[in-house]
């Protein structure tokens, strides 16, 4: 499903009005009705509550003047508050209101900061909100009596549905505007706005819904939004169902070079991982004197002792044999649980100059790598990058802080500039692809701050590319699964203390249920369909 700038949707609706006659009038209409469609599908008394619609003078004003129509014609008391004066509305939103001024609907005009509070006592008296206030293509902070209505609607403890957006946050970053709406529905049109799907936005939007107002196809193909949020029917087509006469061999055979003192743990999760994502063979390189810790903990993969360094980690002299072991494999996962051992560093630079099989980076893997970025310029083979936002920050020069507040721009330019695929974790990981193209996931919760979380990441993309499937295709699917794991682990244990090993374990039936969800509608993102 596409998520939208600002600028994108601006131009989907102009394109609708002046390519196929679609007025902005309908547009309106449209939306409005499909928030009255939301209202009665979830109050069911909605007749009986007193509704304040907050509107201000443009076109997200508009939209709440179409709402308070249709709750006054079908006998629901509604009032709207006007934060401006009559005079000043214009355009489309103008026509609307002179349309409910001709049905006698209540419109208390409040221009300015004492009007607002001399009206307190009448607004308290409502029992449900419509914010309707301000639209998507806010920048600057809110200021003045606009933010006493707000503060107003947040302290209330009334339901607040929010048009389009919440007022006061930022459609584009999601960064709250000074002060902002904090909703328990938001109701968007066309499109989610990225903004509703990161954080810190999703905090302010509530439930949201998508409501088609009638854009038709060719303007979105026109338009060719660069993100997406991932859904899971949209990933069902990706998982390949196997032959009757499938083996182990065609299953693909993936090499992982990790583990080091103490860490261990990493590697071997990395190697279960894979298998249980349907990974046919794994193959483990460790340093040879743990070696035979791994042997005890992986009785399904395979162990391969490496040369050594005096402190037990994988020497630089290991390098002939890793190329040896990468012969015949399908892809390579590098970096869980490596250390930062000089030797182990040199090694990891070298193995990913010259590698011709798709490899996935993690971890100290990716420390090792930022020593000589430019060797992504080199690569012979896809990478796939799974930085957490520390890690990130190393890769770019900058701070974990920078990183966490530009998120998208960030991960696509990297990717864009040394075409690799992304995955910057944490809360809605994104997903860069070279080409510029940006996914959301919606999928994890808080309980996945626990150790062990990137390796088993690793090892799920990694056991999909060796399977055969492409880095675009292994990325969206690893990403989407790891995370619904979590969040079922969470309803059925905890929402805290389940475990890497725990999301391991559940990944068969994570699989499983994607495939089996083609025919079915995802219910991450409701759609209200116009009529």
């Amino acid at each position: 499903m596409f998520v939208v700038t600002t600028e994108e949707m601006r131009e989907m609706d102009r394109l609708t009005i002046e390519s196929f006659g679609i007025g902005g009038l309908v547009l309106m209409e449209n939306a409005g009705r499909s928030v009255i469609r939301m209202l009665l599908a979830e109050v069911p008394d909605l007749w009986t509550r007193r509704v304040g619609v907050m509107a201000g003078k443009g076109n997200n004003g508009g939209d709440g003047f179409v709402i308070a129509r249709y709750l006054a014609q079908n006998g629901a008391p509604v009032t709207v508050y006007l934060l401006t004066s009559k005079e000043k509305v214009a355009g489309d939103a103008a026509t609307n209101l002179k349309l409910i001024e001709k049905m006698d609907i209540s419109i208390i005009e409040i221009p300015d900061g004492t009007s607002f509070a001399s009206h307190l006592p009448d607004l308290a008296r409502h029992d449900l909100w419509v914010d309707a206030i301000l639209g998507t293509g806010l920048q600057s902070d809110v200021r003045g009596f606009f933010a006493d209505a707000i503060n107003f609607l947040n302290r209330a403890e009334r339901p607040v549905y929010a048009v389009d957006i919440p007022s006061g946050l930022n459609s584009d970053t999601g960064e709250v505007c000074g002060v902002c709406v904090k909703a328990d529905r938001t109701i968007t049109f066309g499109f989610a706005k990225i903004g509703q799907v990161i954080y810190p936005g999703i905090e302010f939007v509530g439930d949201l819904a998508v409501a088609d107002i009638g854009i038709p196809n060719i303007v979105v193909d026109q338009v060719a939004p660069r993100h997406q949020i991932v859904l899971r029917h949209d990933l069902a087509s990706f998982i390949r169902t196997r032959p009757p006469e499938m083996h182990k061999g065609r299953a693909g055979h993936l090499l992982v070079i990790g583990g080091s003192p103490g860490k261990t743990g990493a590697a071997a999760m990395t190697c279960m991982a894979a298998m249980r994502a349907g990974a046919g063979l794994v193959t483990l390189g460790v340093s040879k004197s743990l070696n035979d810790i791994c042997e005890i903990q992986l009785t399904e993969a395979m162990t391969a002792p490496l040369p050594e360094t005096e402190d037990r980690a994988i020497s630089l002299s290991s390098y002939e044999k890793i190329c040896s072991l990468m012969e015949g494999k399908a892809a390579l996962a590098i970096g869980p649980g490596i250390g930062t051992a000089v030797d182990t560093r040199q090694l990891v630079r070298r193995l990913l100059e010259e590698t011709s099989i798709p490899a996935v980076v993690d971890a100290d893997g990716l420390n090792a790598l930022g020593e000589d970025i430019d060797l992504l310029k080199r690569a012979k083979a896809p990478f796939i990058l799974t930085p957490h936002p520390g890690e990130m920050a190393r890769l770019v020069g900058t701070t974990a802080a920078k990183v966490r507040k530009g998120r998208i721009q960030v991960a696509r330019a990297f990717a864009s500039e040394y075409n690799v695929f992304l995955v910057l974790k944490g809360a809605r990981t994104i997903i860069a692809e070279p080409g510029g193209a940006i996914y959301i996931n919606p999928t994890g919760n808080p309980g996945m701050a626990s150790g062990g979380m990137g390796d088993v990441l690793t090892g799920i993309i990694a056991g999909f590319l060796v399977q055969g499937y492409s880095p675009a295709k292994a990325t969206r699917l690893a990403v989407y699964i790891h995370g619904h794991a979590a969040d079922r682990l969470a309803e059925k244990k905890a929402r805290v203390g389940y475990l890497a090993g725990d999301i391991i374990e559940a990944l068969p039936e994570e699989i499983e249920a994607v495939r089996e969800s083609s025919l079915e509608k995802s219910s991450d993102i409701p759609l209200i369909q116009e009529l």
